[in-house]
């Protein structure tokens, strides 16, 4: 079993590394959502099912509302590590 856990990690971070930066910017933002929803949720119902809901709604939000204000330039970076900068698809 514990075995299985270390391979699906492992499989987990390494596609991790393979997010352009607006599914970085969209993750990040559902990740806040989700967390600050739960929070407020959990608090305004005092029950394990507000978290939940409130956990959910905010993740949503969140992420629609990073990709919907992302700048208009994206970046990548090369073999060297430097940041180059281009116009976002």
């Amino acid at each position: 079993m514990l075995k299985k856990v270390l391979v699906v990690s492992v499989m987990a971070l390494a596609l991790a590394g393979c997010e352009t930066a607006r599914q970085d910017r969209v993750a990040g933002g559902a990740l806040i959502g989700g967390g600050t929803g739960a929070l407020i949720g959990g608090l305004a119902s005092n029950s394990v099912g507000g978290a939940v809901a409130g956990g959910l709604i905010g993740a949503a939000a969140g992420g629609i509302i990073a990709d919907a204000t992302r700048p208009g330039r994206c970046y990548y970076h090369d073999r060297y590590g430097r940041r180059h900068y281009v116009r976002c698809r």
